[in-house]
């Protein structure tokens, strides 16, 4: 059994882009790893187990780690909130596991955002808005966690990246109707994927159907074109602004003073047009107040499975 200071951690993040995984010993950092989403929704719980746990072998191949020397594993999933959820890819990820030799000790599976809190909080009550792939918000209040949002781009998520980018696309597809005024997004999706041809609209289709991209990946380009001048893509961005306010602005009512709120997410970490459009508006609800974080959403799996390293000892 390890001492408080003498242990070993693995702590991934899961998100709805990319999954980050780190290794630590001894309070530091020994391996990074890096792979594709492992977001529920998108790959499905199988193929979501199967990259985390190739996430997990190489950072144990890179810092020569045998399975039995992890203390604790704490794993955030986007797309993860049940708790029969949250025990299914805890199941399967030890059965995988198996499979190659590896037995893990204290395992927990849960939600990207519940990291992400944990990380940028630090303990503390608040409000944080995660604005990525998809967009969430979540509040802290005396431990009790409430959420808006996070309901996935087939219902909600609006505001997000993959809103973004479906909303460019819709934009597109009117343009070409003439059901829309006119847009550079049009050549923009035309540049987008070699099979697309603009003078065959119907390509456009073909090429999404086909996995040839996600509405996500149209995002950078749809800010370019805003920033740029287009006024329908800067219209896309600034409705995105409205609609992600509106998260911290319903959870505030659990409040009863000015609430601190961290803005958290690939779209705010790149300081993008979206960023600053969103930090006004937060600054302008005299019941909001805008704060860094404490640290990352893998920060925030450290934590986590730091807890249960004590609880052994």
């Amino acid at each position: 059994m390890s001492s408080k200071s003498d242990f070993t951690i693995i702590a991934i993040d899961g998100g709805g882009t990319h999954t980050r995984g780190a290794l630590f010993q001894h309070e530091e950092i020994k391996a990074v790893s890096k792979t594709g989403t492992t977001r529920i929704g998108a790959v499905g719980v199988g193929e979501a187990c199967e990259r985390t746990l190739n996430v997990i072998i190489d950072l144990c191949a890179q810092a020569n780690v045998e399975h039995h020397e992890i203390d604790a594993l704490v794993i955030g999933l986007a797309g993860v909130w049940l708790e029969e959820e949250k025990l299914r890819a805890a199941h399967l990820l030890k059965t995988l596991g198996r499979g190659f030799n590896f037995e893990f000790n204290d395992l927990i599976v849960t939600s990207d955002a519940e990291i992400a809190l944990e990380g940028a909080l630090d303990g503390e009550d608040g409000i944080i808005t995660i604005v990525g792939t998809g967009s969430i918000g979540l509040g802290k209040i005396d431990g009790r966690l409430e959420r808006c949002g996070g309901w996935g781009i087939e219902l909600d998520d609006e505001g997000s990246g993959a809103w973004i980018g479906r909303e460019a696309l819709t934009a597109v597809v009117r343009a070409l109707d003439g059901r829309g005024g006119p847009t550079t997004l049009v050549e923009m999706v035309g540049n987008l994927y070699p099979t697309i041809n603009i003078d065959r609209p119907r390509t456009i289709v073909k090429a999404y159907n086909e996995g040839g991209f996600k509405y996500q990946m149209l995002t950078p380009s749809v800010m370019k074109c805003a920033e740029d001048g287009d006024k329908i893509a800067l219209d896309i961005i600034q409705r995105s602004a409205k609609h992600l306010v509106e998260l911290p602005q319903a959870l505030k009512k659990h409040y009863k003073n000015r609430v601190p709120v961290i803005l958290m997410g690939g779209i705010i970490d790149n300081n993008t047009l979206l960023a600053k459009l969103l930090i006004e508006e937060i600054n302008n609800d005299p019941d909001l107040e805008l704060k860094e974080p404490n640290g990352t959403a893998l920060n925030g799996a450290y934590t986590m499975a730091k807890k249960l390293v004590d609880e052994m000892d």
